[in-house]
Order: C-alpha cells, then sequence, then structure tokens
C-alpha cells in the first residue's frame, strides 16, 4: 500500500483499514456484472490515438469498443466507465443500449485498462479532451447519425466517474444532444471534503464567528478507496501489448456490481509507460497534480488553495452553467460517497442557467448498488425519445423511489412515487414539516486522537451490514461521552422523508478548541417502539465550526442532514445524535469538550407528495406476496398465542418482586447449568445469592435479565414473565462485573449521558435520589479519574439505581474495595431496600453477605440447597453463644442439660452445641441456675454453615 507512506503514524491505520475495505468493497464499485453477457451484436475493438496533451505531438492510445446495431445510421451513445474500471465493465450496458438500436462506443480512459497515459480524474485538458476526439470519431462513422458535418447525433450516459464525464463533456462540447449522468459529483471538494453547516446568529455578546472557512471535514475512507485504486504500478499497455501477448483479449475486470470507484488487486494496470515510473513511486498511475493534492488533503485532513482550485477545475460545477443539452440526472438514495446533494446542486445549476433537468433518485447507489434491469431501461427510453425525438418523455420532472419493509424472496420492497417537478432537496418551503425534539444540553468529548470513533457503516459495504439487523449493530455505533442525542416522540402516522432535514443547534467550548476547529457530525436514526435504531442510507453530516469561541460562548448552526428517502412507521420515533468522531472521516487530534443543545426545538423534515407510478399487474410477484402473507399471518397467530402466554400477568405475584419456578438451563452436550431452582423475593429483602465457582449463580443472572432464555421453568417479575426484551425489565437495574465511565467528565456527567442514551424522559432519571442513596456527595461534581475504587462502585451503583428500579441486581458489587469501602457499599444497599425496593446480590464475600443480606440462597452444581433468613441459615446446625455473668457457672449449668456437648468459655461468652435443643431451653436452664443472660443467638457464622452446606472442599464464587 504505497500511498500509506504518504500519510503520519496516526492515519496509517485508517489507509490500511480503507485499503482493505476497497478491496471487500470493489465487488460494489464499478458499474456492471460482466457474468451477465448481453445479447450478440456487432463489436468492433480499436485503439483510438489522441493527443497526450493540448498542443502535444505526443500520442496515447485509448482502448474502445464500437458496438453496433442491426440497423443503421442510428444515434450514437458515448460510454464511459466508472472509476476503476475500464471498457469492459460496461459491456452488459452497452449491449442493452446496442440492441435498443443505439450505436455505442465503449472505452478504456486514459490509465486505466489497455488505454495508455495517466489518470488526471477527469481534467478537462486531458480525460474531456480525449471524450471530444472521440466524437469527432464517432462523426466520421457512417454508422452514426449526423445533424451536420462533424456533429454527430450523440448523447452521454454513464456512472461516478463516467456520469461526470458526460457532465464535463456537454460543458465544453455543445455536439452533445442529451447526458444521462448516474451517482455522480458536482464538486469532488464537496464530496470529498464536506461541510454542511452554516452559522447563524451567535448569542448575546458573543463576536460573530463568520462564514465556515474552505476548509471541510475529509472523507479519508472513501478518499483511500478512489486513491488505491489508482496507485498500482503501471503494466504494458496499447498495441504494444499485443506484440507481447499475441492475440490477447483485453484484460477481464472482475470487479463487478456497482457503480464508482473501486480498489484492489484485481485492477487493470495502465497510465505510465513501463520504465517511466518505478513500482514504489506512490502516484501511482495519477499525474503528479492529482497525487500532489491527494498527498495534501490526506495528510492533515486540510485541503490547501491549490487543492481547492484543482478539484473544482476538474469537477462538473466548473461547467455546468454551460450545459445546454437535456440531462436526466440519476442519484442513489444509499450512498455515502456522492449522496442527493451533488445530483441536487447539479440540477440547480443547471436549471437557473436555462437547462432542461429531469431527477431520478433509486434505492441504489456506491452503497447500493447498480441500477436494476427496469432503470436501464427507463434511461435508454429517456435518450431514445431525447435523441430520436419519437414518443413522450418518460420521465417526469422528479421520481423517487420508496423501499418498505416487506421482502419477496429476500428483496425489499420498492415503489416508485413521480411529481411533476423537482422540488429540490429541501423539499420546499411549503413542504417541509417540523417534528419537534427532546433532550437537554449535553457535554461531548473528542478523545485524544479522535481514538475510539464512532462507526456510522463501512463505505461500499454499508448495503451488505444494513440487510442484517446483526451487522447493522456492530457497524453503527456511538462511543458513550462522545455524543449527543435528542429524540421525538413516536409519530402517529408515517413520515415519509424525502430529501434532507434541517436543525438548528447551539455550540459551545467546554475549554481549548483544536486550531483546525471544533468538528461535529450529525445523524438522524429511525427508531423502532423495541428502541432498535436504524441510520437511513448509513449517511453523516460532518459539520467544522472554525472560530469557536474559547470562552464558553455558544453559537448558533444551521445543519442540513444528508438527503435521505426513509417512511418513518407509526410508533417510530426520530433520534438526532451529534457527535465528535467518526470512523470515515479525519477529525482533529486533539482532546475538546463541547456543549451541545438545541437552538430549534423542532427539526424541519421534507416532505415530496407525488403519486405512485403505475404499470401492469404483477401477477408472479402478487402471488408470492400472497404465500409470504398468509405464512405470515400464521406465524403471526402463533407468535400473539405465544406473547399472550409470555406477557400474562399473574395478579396475586404484582406486588412480588421476584419469583423462580423450576427452572432449568441446559446446553448441548448434556451440560445443565441450572437444574430445578426455585425461590421467592420479597420487598424490601437484600437477598445474597451464594455458591461454589460453576453453581449456576451467573446463568441464573442472565436469565433473570433476560439474556437468555430458560430451557424450562420460568421468572417472574412483578408477575409478568421474563422473556427476552420484555417490558418488565426495565423495572430492574443491573450492575454486572464493572461498569464503564469518561475519566475526564464528573460523575453527574457520566450518569446524564448514561440515562440520556436509554432514551427515558430526563424526569424520570431521579438523579439526585439515586445520588443521595449512592452516597457521593460533593465528589459527584469532580472528574472520574479523581475517583477512588470505592467511588468508583458507588458511582456504578447508583448508575444501576438511576430510574429508582423496583429491583436491583448487582453481581460482586465489593469486588476491588477495602474495608471501609466495603462497610460503606453495605450501608449504599440497606439504604436502597429500607425505600421498599429489593436488592439481589451475588458475591463471594460470605462474611459481607452475612452482614449486609436479609435473605441468601445458596446453590451448589445448579441446585438449590439452601434458602431463608440469614439467621436462620446460621443458626441450623444448633451452635449457639451466650454472653452471661458468670461463664464457669454457666458452662457447668449447660453440661447438665441433657444433649448438650462441646461446651467452652471465651471471655464472657459460652459457647455451645445444642444438638437439637431449643434455645430457648437453654436460656431458661442458665436462668434457673441463677446466671443472669445478656445475650444470646447462633455461634456459627455464614462461611460455616456454607461449607457444611456445599462441602469442605468448594470455595464460592
Amino acid at each position: 500500500m504505497p500511498f500509506a507512506r504518504l500519510l503520519p503514524p496516526g492515519r496509517r491505520r485508517h489507509a490500511a483499514l480503507a485499503l482493505a475495505v476497497a478491496v471487500l468493497a470493489a465487488g460494489a464499485l464499478v458499474w456492471a456484472n460482466t457474468a451477465e453477457e448481453p445479447s450478440p451484436v456487432a463489436t468492433i475493438d480499436e485503439f483510438i490515438e489522441v493527443p497526450a496533451a493540448p498542443g502535444s505531438t505526443d500520442r496515447l492510445q485509448l482502448d474502445t469498443t464500437l458496438y453496433t446495431p442491426e440497423r443503421t445510421p442510428a444515434p450514437a451513445v458515448l460510454l464511459p466507465h466508472g472509476f476503476g474500471g475500464d471498457k469492459t465493465s460496461v459491456a452488459r450496458e452497452a449491449g442493452e443500449l446496442a440492441e435498443r438500436g443505439f450505436v455505442v462506443l465503449a472505452y478504456s480512459a486514459r490509465g486505466f485498462g489497455r488505454s495508455t497515459g495517466e489518470i488526471a480524474l477527469n481534467d478537462p485538458r486531458f480525460e474531456v479532451a480525449d471524450a471530444s476526439r472521440l466524437i469527432d470519431h464517432l462523426a466520421t462513422l457512417p454508422e452514426v447519425v449526423t445533424d451536420t458535418e462533424g456533429d454527430p447525433r450523440v448523447g452521454v450516459t454513464g456512472a461516478s466517474y463516467g456520469g461526470a464525464l458526460a457532465l464535463l463533456l456537454a460543458g465544453t462540447d455543445d455536439r452533445i444532444d442529451a447526458i444521462a449522468p448516474v451517482i455522480t459529483y458536482n464538486d469532488l471538494a464537496q464530496g470529498l471534503i464536506p461541510n454542511t453547516a452554516s452559522t447563524e446568529a451567535p448569542a448575546a455578546g458573543t463576536p460573530a464567528p463568520g462564514n465556515f472557512a474552505p476548509d471541510g471535514v475529509f472523507k479519508q475512507s472513501w478518499a483511500g478507496i478512489l486513491f488505491s485504486a489508482g496507485s498500482g504500478a503501471p503494466t504494458p499497455a496499447g498495441p504494444a501489448a499485443e506484440a507481447i501477448e499475441p492475440g490477447a483479449e483485453p484484460d477481464d475486470n472482475e470487479l463487478s456490481g456497482g457503480q464508482g470507484a473501486a480498489g484492489g488487486a484485481n485492477l487493470p494496470s495502465g497510465g505510465r509507460q513501463p520504465g517511466d515510473t518505478p513500482a514504489a513511486d506512490p502516484c501511482g498511475r495519477f499525474t503528479d497534480e492529482v497525487c500532489r493534492a491527494y498527498t495534501d488533503v490526506a495528510t492533515d485532513g486540510s485541503a490547501d488553495a491549490r487543492t481547492t482550485e484543482l478539484l473544482r477545475r476538474i469537477s462538473p460545477v466548473s461547467v455546468t452553467d454551460r450545459i445546454t443539452a437535456p440531462t436526466l440526472l440519476v442519484q442513489g438514495e444509499n450512498d455515502t460517497l456522492f449522496g442527493l446533494d451533488q445530483a441536487d446542486a447539479t440540477a440547480r445549476q443547471i436549471t437557473e442557467a436555462g437547462g432542461e433537468v429531469s431527477v431520478v433518485w433509486y434505492t441504489g447507489g456506491h452503497d447500493g448498488g447498480a441500477p436494476g434491469p427496469q432503470l436501464r431501461g427507463t434511461i435508454a427510453d429517456w435518450l431514445d425519445f431525447r435523441l430520436t425525438g419519437e414518443g413522450s418523455d418518460p420521465v417526469p420532472g422528479f421520481t423517487y423511489e420508496v423501499q418498505g419493509a416487506l421482502r419477496t424472496n429476500g428483496t425489499p420492497s420498492v415503489r416508485s412515487v413521480e411529481a411533476q417537478e423537482y422540488p429540490g432537496l429541501s423539499g420546499g418551503e411549503t413542504d417541509r414539516r417540523g417534528v419537534r425534539l427532546e433532550g437537554p444540553e449535553q457535554t461531548i468529548v473528542n478523545p485524544p486522537g479522535g481514538n475510539p470513533a464512532a462507526v456510522s457503516g463501512l463505505p461500499g459495504l454499508n448495503r451488505i451490514v444494513s440487510g442484517s439487523s446483526r451487522l447493522s449493530s456492530l457497524f453503527t455505533i456511538d462511543p458513550p461521552g462522545q455524543s449527543a442525542g435528542f429524540v421525538s416522540e413516536p409519530v402517529q402516522s408515517q413520515l415519509l422523508i424525502t430529501g434532507a432535514t434541517t436543525v438548528r443547534l447551539r455550540v459551545a467550548a467546554d475549554g481549548p478548541v483544536p486550531e483546525s476547529g471544533a468538528v461535529l457530525f450529525a445523524k438522524l436514526y429511525d427508531v423502532s417502539p423495541d428502541g432498535a435504531r436504524v441510520l437511513p442510507g448509513n449517511a453523516i453530516a460532518p459539520l467544522r465550526i472554525p472560530d469557536l469561541p474559547e470562552d464558553g460562548s455558544p453559537v448558533e448552526v444551521t445543519v442540513t442532514l444528508p438527503g435521505v428517502v426513509r417512511p418513518i412507521e407509526e410508533g417510530h420515533a426520530l433520534q438526532l445524535v451529534v457527535g465528535t468522531t467518526d470512523q470515515s472521516y479525519t477529525g482533529p487530534a486533539a482532546p475538546a469538550a463541547y456543549r451541545v443543545s438545541l437552538a430549534d426545538d423542532a427539526i424541519a423534515v421534507p416532505v415530496v407528495p407525488g403519486v405512485t407510478a403505475g404499470g401492469a399487474w404483477p401477477v408472479g410477484q402478487l402471488l408470492g406476496i400472497a404465500g409470504v402473507l398468509a405464512a405470515a399471518i400464521a406465524v403471526a397467530a402463533i407468535a400473539a398465542l405465544r406473547r399472550r402466554r409470555a406477557h400474562h400477568v399473574d395478579a396475586t405475584l404484582a406486588d412480588t418482586p421476584l419469583v423462580i419456578e423450576n427452572l432449568t438451563k441446559s446446553y448441548p452436550g448434556g451440560l445443565t447449568a441450572v437444574k430445578d431452582l426455585s425461590f421467592r423475593v420479597e420487598r424490601g429483602q437484600v437477598l445474597g445469592l451464594l455458591g461454589p465457582n460453576g453453581a449456576g449463580k451467573t446463568t441464573t443472572l442472565r436469565m433473570l435479565m433476560g439474556l437468555i432464555s430458560p430451557t424450562a421453568g420460568q421468572i417472574k417479575v412483578f408477575g409478568h414473565t421474563v422473556t427476552p426484551g420484555a417490558p418488565v425489565l426495565s423495572r430492574i437495574g443491573s450492575f454486572v462485573e464493572g461498569s464503564g465511565f469518561l475519566p475526564h467528565l464528573s460523575g453527574a456527567a457520566n450518569l446524564r449521558l448514561y440515562w440520556a442514551s436509554t432514551g427515558r424522559p430526563v424526569e424520570r432519571a431521579h438523579l439526585d435520589e439515586a445520588l443521595e442513596i449512592a452516597g457521593l456527595g460533593d465528589a459527584v461534581h469532580r472528574k472520574v479519574r479523581t475517583y477512588s475504587q470505592g467511588m468508583r462502585q458507588r458511582l456504578a451503583i447508583a448508575q444501576a439505581m438511576l430510574g429508582l428500579p423496583e429491583l436491583l441486581v448487582l453481581d460482586e458489587p465489593t469486588n476491588g474495595l477495602d474495608p471501609p469501602q466495603i462497610h460503606q457499599m453495605r450501608e449504599v444497599l440497606q439504604r436502597y431496600a429500607a425505600t421498599g425496593r429489593t436488592v439481589l446480590v451475588s458475591s463471594h464475600l460470605l462474611a459481607e453477605v452475612e452482614q449486609t443480606s436479609t435473605h441468601v440462597v445458596v446453590m451448589h452444581r445448579g441446585r438449590l440447597v439452601a434458602a431463608g433468613e440469614v439467621g436462620d441459615i446460621v443458626a441450623a446446625g444448633g451452635e449457639a453463644t451466650f454472653r452471661v455473668d458468670q461463664p464457669e457457672e454457666a458452662a457447668a449449668a449447660l453440661r447438665a442439660v441433657g444433649g448438650v456437648s462441646t461446651v467452652d468459655i471465651e471471655g464472657a461468652l459460652v459457647h455451645a452445641d445444642l444438638d437439637g435443643l431449643p434455645r430457648a431451653e437453654a436460656v431458661a436452664a442458665l436462668v434457673r441456675a441463677g446466671i443472669a443472660v445478656e445475650q444470646a443467638g447462633p455461634r456459627r457464622r455464614l462461611e460455616d454453615a456454607f461449607l457444611q452446606l456445599v462441602g469442605e472442599g468448594e470455595s464460592s464464587g
């Protein structure tokens, strides 16, 4: 990976990740599926010479294939490929267009496939000039219809890199009659270094920070994928390659399945000629100018003026005001490389210049896949209408696709919605709805080095990840303490977001601000009633605030969230998350903290009314759907029956915190961790769960928390049967083994962030009550890194107590504490139980359990061996201790009682084994002997009883 040496050490890990993703994503990033062979059409392979540079006598060779339909002359279509591909990448599309009656010229751009030259990223002087030379060539072919001499009837379509070429060519060559660019960019600077926010009026008395600097936030993962796709060493290309390997066919591009950038080992090489560039050259097949620009921005995430000027010059934004050819913009709704905002900018610019634009949003993109047969057919229909003038326009002003939840054969249902005109990404002022968010001001931190970073998805693989709820949860991560969350109430009816939602935030520094400014990331989740979150399109909005006052004065910013099409179903809520890091972007390495709040509690959600596109009845699909519905109804009926049984409430136990009945958990291989376990816990009790290692304590607690399901038996909490995800689990607070806290925040701040992450209203946290019970005092306002181990444990207990759960489950809460701290923890638990709630403690400190618990349950080898009050368990063996005024006389009196044995004297204490004699009768015997008995009780400790119950050789755990 030669380009990694361009990066500082702290960024090399990201570069390695980018390249790894590039190799994996390659199959989703070239606009083709070469496994599907096009129908036979006449083809001619030819190398066409073009100038190496304007005014140069040197020549490069472009590898082309001409596809000729049965009937000619016909209009022509120029078909460039996506970045990382070559002419074979678009063979399927070329064949389909030829079958429709077009003469199609597909080619490998300079630097790719067997074409020579270096990659200049669609520089108008190079790649765009090459395309104009190909138009010259088409004008000479008798198979192509011409308008005038040298002016062929020609359209251009292509995806990503090829789509940008279509726009640039249309803006520089007025012979172009129609263009249909797909999932492409408007401005590479904004596409790779976006900055989506704008400052509003600051708080009173705060100096205005001004407009944002041209510096955006570098999209390092995607940029690395792009660069790696062109950084391989060159190989022989052009006609010379034929001499090296006589009769060889052009290399097949093994990368297929999507559009745009691709990288990895299977890419064909080209570019610089053998011997001109050492294999170790990190520029690979790129021009020195492009290589310098990437080095500039990849080194520190910031682009200098020279890089910014280059990116703009080679982007369509430089020519959109000169495009007059009818334009069909096709953009993907699942595209973290070039989002809907890029097509939106192009549409606005062409329209403002007087051009004619139609827009299609579809459910694919660089993350979501290539256009399917139906959309490819629509593009071909549109080109046919524009190039022949026959028929009617098949594309209205605006069409967008809505992906539903219903799946047939594993594929989500999709419907198309048509509108007469394109309203823009914002949906227009009249088509925006306010959704109210709730949440207090929150402090978030940028960790040193920006690590660990939030994960919003995997570039190029998000379609695969989002198809699995398990994978989606793994690759959509917001580290605690780094993000602020604001949540709406559940929507009352479906809300179809169609475009870019906007929100106004208030941001203030909580300490020093990095020299490069504050960098934040905003995203909008769809939250289902069960709490599962989905990030539509895996898209996030980065924003840089370069002049955030360090005195803590807030500034207001308007954030435009990524454009998406997402139906928010009834009962679902929206959650706005504002974080400090994202794995796909470069952020400041310096640690920092910010306070974030809502400047306006309502977000503006765009909606675009339209009509669902009609079509023939899909009989086969409807039959399939009917079968699926029938199966779904059967499954739903069974599930409803199970839920009814599982959620049945036993009214007689509605006030009982915990009842376990005949609980059994078995695993494959004959292992039974818990066997026929039954016990009951009442309000106000502190129950100690004891047992040696392997007794089944942890398994029991996991079943209690709904983490695993029992094989047999049941657990009831307040009369409700516990199952994974059962609502009654919200009445349980738990602390298992340890909690992680952010050391640079106070204890109170950690607790507030934790509660905010649950999505429940802040007034239900009972923060003050939990802190009072935990007994942290003023220390709760100190940073956690100053806490002792005991204070951390008490903070963890306070976290478990948030919301004042009626049942508190604690696993080894006194681990690592010294005796004074254990004493304090004992008081915490006893105070909590004194409020009428219940505490269940699993511990290996038997002496501590004896002093803390009112009741104990002893387990051994998965079974219950004893349960009851601590005093009863301790006294079960019959040993007793008496505090008396005359020890010698008392010992003699006890020895005279029948059955009493082993009488010992220890100061004022007399110990005796009563051997079943009631303790009251022993006291009566002492009183009859004239001895004053000050105290009488069991002698043994809980440890003694425990060892007798489970065996001397067992150790507790």
